[in-house]
């Protein structure tokens, strides 16, 4: 077993929302070529301060060295597995309208470990087409294994579909549909609602707070609220 100082620590949800967005700009660093970051500059991309990144990658373990920052490729590496990139999941998408195509087709939907495996709707001129090199299935099929499903239905059908995937053995549920689903506990669900992140972008423009502070995490509504500012 590790040290106690080597381990990482249970991490926060705000902390959680903040590693992908730091990862980015990590990776951006390494594929210039350059071996160091520091905190400081972390944090004037993402919007936050110097000792919010400092806190945040504490939890991953003993990271860096103080006044002297972080190795880019070490950074990368453990920000990654913390995420869980250094494992295999098998998504599923359900739903292959608009929006399910657009996802499918996109270059980086799928993290780094993410395979799709199956392509799943109920509308009978759909299925059988193929979309990204997988042929549609029908959702009144039998589900393929799968770790992680992408639920991309109307909001009417949205329960029933996640009631299939649970009974499947599906238990991470990224969900577009504009529908609060009731999971059981064990079953983690994410929301992504685009009407939401506009209503939340136009209180921001109307009270100029938010994203107009500038930074990448700004930029997502996810960026620190402590007012500290690093030294």
């Amino acid at each position: 077993m590790a040290p106690s100082h080597l381990r990482p620590r249970k991490l926060s949800e705000p902390t959680i929302s903040r590693l992908p967005v730091y990862q980015r700009i990590v990776e951006g660093w390494q594929s210039r070529g350059e071996t160091r970051i520091d905190s400081r500059l972390i944090g004037e991309l993402a919007g936050v301060t110097a000792t919010t990144v400092r806190r945040d990658l504490a939890g991953l373990g003993t990271l860096g060295t103080r006044g002297s920052g972080y190795e880019v490729d070490v950074l990368v590496e453990r920000i990654g597995e913390a995420l869980g990139h250094n494992r295999s999941y098998e998504v599923v998408v359900v739903g292959i309208g608009n929006l399910g195509r657009a996802l499918v087709k996109s270059t980086n939907f799928l993290i780094r470990g993410a395979r799709l495996v199956a392509l799943y709707d109920s509308d009978p001129h759909i299925v059988g087409t193929e979309i990204g090199g997988h042929v549609v299935r029908s959702i009144d099929d039998e589900l393929v294994p799968a770790t992680v499903a992408v639920i991309c239905v109307p909001p009417d059908a949205a329960q029933a579909v996640a009631d299939k995937l649970i009974a499947a053995d599906v238990h991470a549920l990224l969900n577009f549909a504009p529908q609060v689903l009731t999971v059981p506990l064990g079953t983690a669900v994410h929301y992504v609602d685009f009407s939401i992140e506009l209503q939340i972008l136009m209180y921001h423009l109307n009270n100029g707070t938010g994203p107009l502070g500038g930074g990448l995490l700004h930029s997502l509504g996810i960026a620190a609220t402590n007012p500290m500012r690093s030294p």
